[in-house]
């Protein structure tokens, strides 16, 4: 009996090792993204009147939102610009107040999207529409729950035309309605921010392109280039796929820390979250299924076997308290504190949230590994996707 234990907290160890090495990694790469990532800042010296930007907002039952978003909007300040906000099918307010707001400024001008095609995202879709009626020579793509400082696109724009860039894109200040999403996206940033930090995008020697999708700067040559969104019309995510296809094609590309002049609200509630994750990793199931089942596996030990196996490791502790249980006990206790201070530290500086939902990452990190393992048991039947009040049958 004790060899099969002796055994058991071996192999618990070797796990375990590899887990507190990734939590070590992880925590040292956001601290390097948070102290190396540029920041958007103000400076329109670079902007002339000739520059003319098509702002464009796709907005499907966002009666809550838009009005807030478009008269930030309306309110930019130094540039020369129009805003085109494309009603998607929506069937709230949301139409009645575009037409409202279009009466009291001439910026604004409302495109009702026709119905989008079957093999078409309804997002993409109405990004598309607002595409065709634009007249600028730049497009600021945003979203309907996102709010603008005044300065927000001056300063992108500014920064566009000194660096003689393509494209930018600023990270958003992320903004969440309820305490599960406030304890989850902590720890669900540490992973995307590990991957797709300014850090990464920026450096020509990597492959990883990406747009967050509530700002996104594009020249117009730049976007038809890389074929609109039209070439990524079935895609859920698609401003990560745009970004990629700009980074792909060799344009310049650079992504910002744009907290202080972008808030955009990253999930609306529990439902909305869990939503979100699956957008996350059904179509990567669809089309690299190996690799989905490869990263939901990894995740699972990185995220919850050592919250799992803790009490476990106590036991082994205090029953059999040799040096292999003791190493065992050590391992995940410094695999916890790591996690939970990746959570701390991601929540306090790039989410600009009290630190203490970040405490609250073991909950997070359950709420992912098993919202992912489920997805993946979800594959048979239609393997739909719920997002925007749309079913998405993937494949």
């Amino acid at each position: 009996m004790f060899d099969l234990v002796a055994i058991l907290v071996t192999i618990l160890i070797a796990f375990n090792t590899g887990v507190m090495s990734c939590w070590i990694y992880l925590t040292f790469s956001i601290l390097q993204s948070f102290r190396n990532s540029p920041r958007l800042k103000f400076d329109p010296e670079n902007i002339g009147p000739e520059h003319r930007v098509s702002i464009i907002i796709p907005a499907r039952n966002e009666e809550q939102y838009i009005f807030k978003c478009l008269k930030s909007l309306l309110s930019q300040k130094h540039v020369t610009y129009e805003v085109i906000a494309v009603n998607d099918s929506s069937t709230d307010n949301t139409l009645n107040i575009m037409r409202n707001l279009s009466k009291e400024d001439s910026r604004l001008v409302i495109v009702n999207a026709p119905p989008k095609p079957g093999d078409w995202v309804g997002k993409n879709w109405a990004c598309y529409q607002g595409y065709l009626n634009s007249t600028g020579e730049i497009f600021l793509f945003t979203d309907a729950d996102t709010v603008h400082s005044p300065e927000a696109l001056s300063s992108a724009l500014a920064s566009m035309l000194k660096e003689k860039l393509d494209a930018i894109s600023a990270v958003p200040k992320l903004s969440c309605k309820d305490i599960i999403t406030r304890v989850t996206l902590p720890i669900l940033s540490v992973f995307l921010h590990s991957r797709y930090s300014p850090v990464r995008v920026n450096d020509p020697k990597t492959r990883v392109g990406y747009f967050f999708g509530s700002f996104y700067l594009i020249k117009r040559t730049t976007y038809e280039s890389v074929g609109t969104h039209e070439s990524v019309r079935h895609e859920l995510v698609e401003d990560g796929a745009l970004g990629h296809k700009v980074k792909e094609m060799n344009f310049k590309l650079k992504l910002v820390r744009g907290e202080a002049y972008v808030e955009a609200i990253w999930a609306r509630d529990p439902r909305t979250l869990w939503n979100a994750l699956r957008r996350l990793i059904i179509p990567l199931y669809h089309n690299e299924k190996r690799s989905a089942i490869l990263i939901v596996v990894t995740l699972f030990f990185i995220l919850l076997e050592p919250i799992i196996v803790f009490p476990l490791s106590i036991y082994f502790n205090y029953t059999a308290s040799t040096l292999l249980s003791g190493s065992l006990f050590l391992l995940i206790l410094v695999s916890l504190i790591l996690l939970v201070s990746a959570g701390v530290i991601q929540s306090k500086y790039g989410l600009l949230q009290g630190a203490v939902y970040g405490l609250g990452s073991p909950i997070g990190c359950a709420i992912i590994t098993i919202c992912f393992l489920l997805s993946l048991f979800d594959m048979r039947g239609k393997r739909t996707v719920s997002w925007r009040d749309r079913d998405y049958e993937i494949g």
